[in-house]
């Protein structure tokens, strides 16, 4: 029956994850004076508890404490006998894992009698399918309370049956699961796990195609008047995608990312801040968006490319704007907002973005950076440094920003400050009316010096990414027109300079 290990390949495959996952089940021994009594007493108070059920029996899965979205998850598929759910978890949440633990306690419990898992191919439903095999032919601590599962004869790679009664069976999308029966129980658990690919999610014809397949070949195999429990589990990889459908025809949609509205770990017990910061500094605001906030984000709707070339001397400018957004926080994990401070020049009828600072930071990071940014420019130069201080901010300027300024000049001098109390338009419709005409005409200029510059790289993305819905950052490119704004606002009007708090730390550097 089913699909049989086809190839050499396949047997390694099924080696290496026999190894990998003994070290899983080295740590499952059993108790085998238990007596009887004990024995009954303790299964039954195991399966009345999920949480203490996954760790007794899964303990090389368990190694931190769940997180309150995985026991709510659990408790929903546990109580529901006809239940539609989609886990739009991020990745690092152990949707796949927790899924695997939950459907074998069904299993065992003779809840459900047959499943079938669903993934983007065959061989990757196998893949995923595997755990669970291993586990009931190999975890003690099932086989000494469930007993033997190999069941010989029905124990294939790809599709087995369990002696609890139970089959399993893998499909990769697009197969055909008509008929799928354990004798008279049609599927009543079906778990779709990496269904989307982002290859398919650039053609929505190939996304329509499968969803199609989905609708009308996968789900009408279940029985109409029996028990039903579906998990779709992925991530949000596109605007238009399998588990976006889901979604919306799904008893329940639960999206968690890898940090919560507050910024802070949602899953704190396995994923610390620092982990957290670590990996999404390894990879671009795009594909961290993507894989860890289900935020799917498109390239180039407003600024198609970005230009660099060379910056003139220093010393040629009228004046240089530093202008900085402090995002009126002191965490550096503060969801979605980034600290920016950038400094730009007009020159020849050319903008200039001459550096910049953007990043999650904290109140006393952002006041360096200004006072970093100044130091690079020579003696001579006229440098004007705003500040945004729009009704949202106040009276964080005040009382945060300005005390952390006279702090930081008794050791390094003062710098001119202006609050910007410039009431904004739009976020968007300011940088993209201001912006998007200089950038289109080769007018806005990145410093090529700069390029490797992982601030600069940062916002270049930003305005790469920039969407009218602000789907991602965009405090570095909100940062540079205002330096544009004010940069214009100095050429046509004769207003008066910038209130001085003190001089400027000198700089004897040639630029």
């Amino acid at each position: 029956m089913g699909n049989k290990l086809r190839k050499p390949t396949d047997k390694q495959l099924l080696k290496d994850w026999e190894e990998y996952y003994s070290q899983f089940l080295s740590d499952v021994a059993v108790d085998t004076d238990e007596s009887p009594v004990d024995k009954a007493n303790r299964i039954k108070r195991l399966e009345a508890d999920d949480e203490a059920w996954f760790k007794y029996y899964f303990p090389g899965y368990c190694t931190s404490e769940p997180a309150k979205f995985h026991k709510e998850a659990t408790k929903r598929l546990m109580t529901h006998d006809r239940w539609y759910e989609v886990r739009a978890w991020s990745r690092e949440l152990a949707k796949s894992a927790r899924a695997m633990m939950e459907f074998l306690k069904l299993a065992l419990t003779r809840k459900i009698f047959n499943l079938l898992l669903i993934s983007n191919s065959y061989d990757n439903a196998c893949r995923l399918l595997l755990p669970f095999m291993i586990q009931l032919e190999k975890n003690q601590r099932i086989i000494n309370d469930y007993g033997e599962q190999v069941n010989p004869g029905h124990w294939e790679v790809g599709e087995f049956i369990a002696k609890c009664g139970c089959s399993f069976r893998a499909i990769g999308a697009g197969q055909s699961p008509r008929g799928t029966r354990n004798e008279a129980k049609r599927p009543d658990a079906i778990l779709i796990d990496d269904i989307d690919t982002d290859e398919e999610c650039r053609n929505p014809e190939r996304i329509s195609q499968k969803w199609d397949w989905i609708e009308q070949a996968l789900i009408p195999t279940v029985s109409v008047s029996g028990n039903i429990r579906i998990v779709f589990n992925g991530n949000i990889i596109a605007k238009d995608c399998c588990i976006v459908r889901a979604g919306k025809v799904a008893n329940k949609m639960d999206i968690v990312n890898i940090r919560d509205k507050n910024g802070k770990s949602s899953w704190p017990e396995k994923n610390s801040e620092e982990d957290i910061d670590f990996i999404l500094s390894k990879i671009s605001t795009k594909s961290a968006q993507q894989e860890y906030f289900n935020n799917p984000l498109t390239e180039g709707k407003v600024f198609k490319e970005m230009f660099w070339g060379k910056v003139p001397p220093l010393r040629n400018f009228r004046f240089i704007i530093c202008y900085g957004d402090p995002s009126p926080s002191n965490s550096k994990n503060k969801a979605g907002s980034l600290k920016a401070v950038a400094t730009i020049g007009f020159y020849d009828g050319k903008y200039y973005v001459i550096n910049c600072r953007l990043d999650h930071a904290t109140n006393a990071e952002f006041v360096d950076w200004l006072y970093e940014l100044n130091a690079e420019i020579p003696q001579g130069v006229q440098v004007y440094n705003f500040i945004e201080n729009n009704t949202l901010q106040d009276p964080f300027y005040q009382q945060v920003i300005v005390p952390l300024f006279n702090e930081k000049s008794k050791t390094s001098g003062l710098i001119n400050i202006t609050p910007d109390t410039r009431k904004k338009p739009d976020k968007f419709d300011r940088i993209e009316g201001n912006l998007e005409p200089l950038n289109r005409m080769g007018k806005l200029v990145f410093n090529e010096a700069q390029s490797g510059n992982p601030h600069m790289q940062r916002l270049v993305e930003q305005f790469i990414l920039l969407d009218p819905k602000l789907s991602a950052p965009a405090d570095g490119a909100d940062a540079v027109e205002g330096g544009v704004f004010k940069t214009n606002e100095k050429l046509s009007t004769s207003a008066p300079d910038a209130i001085q708090l003190g001089r400027r730390p000198r700089n004897r550097k040639r630029v």
